[in-house]
């Protein structure tokens, strides 16, 4: 199939184009409007170098929150609230450590400076959220996302210290539950995330829960 290229148009072609690695197209911006328009036909942007490659991989990687699993290894620090959470505290410090410290299950990180730029901004418009987990003061791990209607889009997270990221990652699963979520998406499989409870499911239910949720 052909990767097709954007220009300045706000368009993205049909999900079902996309390569069996789940490409679709190149090029575009990340504007507000378009990133909207891509998180609610379930099209993220991920590159490491210009231009912005845009992907809508089929199965997609989800998780349910209703099926989440809560580590057994987690409990303890949860009960005795090992560390201080919050929301929505620290975005931009949260997005930089995400761009300087790698995914937990992928190699590197592909966070650019526009990138940054971009997703603060949503931030600011109030579509992207952070988690925040603190120790003594000091910021140790977290994550953030683009939150539209019922659905979460995971971007990534960081640890600075052992059970980081889980601990941020388990209690704002908690608070979407809470919320009312219906839907996380995960994006790509990666182990990680699978032991959480993550699972793939058909590329057309997915676009089918969007429609649903957002």
């Amino acid at each position: 199939m052909p990767l097709f290229a954007l220009d300045e148009s706000l368009y993205f072609p049909p999900v079902h184009l996309a390569e069996p690695d789940g490409l679709l197209a190149m090029g575009g911006d990340l504007s507000v409007e378009r990133l909207l328009l891509a998180y609610r036909s379930g099209i993220f942007p991920w590159y490491s170098e210009p231009p912005i490659l845009w992907w809508c991989p089929n199965p997609r990687f989800v998780l349910f929150p209703s099926e989440f699993k809560v580590k057994k290894s987690l409990k303890p620090l949860l009960n005795r609230n090992a560390f201080d959470f919050t929301i929505n505290r620290a975005f931009e410090k949260v997005i930089e450590h995400c761009k300087t410290v790698p995914r937990p299950g992928q190699d590197g990180t592909w966070i650019r400076k526009e990138v940054v730029r971009a997703y603060t901004q949503l931030h600011q418009l109030g579509y992207a959220h952070s988690a925040e987990v603190w120790k003594d003061g000091q910021l140790v791990g977290g994550l953030y996302g683009v939150r539209l209607g019922k659905v979460f889009f995971g971007e990534s997270m960081f640890s600075l210290v052992s059970n980081a990221s889980k601990y941020a990652f388990t209690k704002y699963v908690q608070q979407l539950v809470a919320e009312d979520v219906q839907l996380i998406d995960c994006q790509v499989y990666t182990e990680y995330l699978e032991s959480f409870g993550a699972r793939m499911i058909d590329g057309q239910e997915f676009q089918a829960l969007l429609k649903k949720w957002i």
